[in-house]
């Protein structure tokens, strides 16, 4: 192999890196809790490496999280597993979506 054939793989691989790590799909996830159990459910929410942040807030929702994956695969499970904790009684997850300019 050549080493302008070396250099285009080591830009491939690059790029690809750079792509994985800077790409990453944004969504706000709307959360209702239990009567009483809104801190708990931010507390718990937190936990997971994918939320950016949860904050409690008033209204018909209880806390809003934001939400950083890699890909819609990711951002499913987190979105499931969320769904499923306990005190958490309704979701709505809102992705963010890139529009021109």
């Amino acid at each position: 192999m050549n080493k302008g054939c070396e250099w285009i793989n080591v830009i491939r691989c690059l790029s690809t890196v750079l792509m994985g790590c800077c790409l990453m799909i944004r969504a706000c996830m709307l959360i209702r809790s239990e009567r009483g159990r809104f801190k708990e459910a931010a507390e718990r929410v937190r936990q997971f490496k994918e939320v950016k942040d949860a904050f409690t807030v008033l209204g018909r929702y209880d806390v809003v999280a934001d939400i950083e994956a890699p890909d819609f695969n990711t951002l499913s499970n987190v979105v499931l597993r969320i769904g499923r904790l306990a005190g958490i009684v309704f979701t709505e997850t809102l992705v963010e979506i890139k529009t021109g300019g």
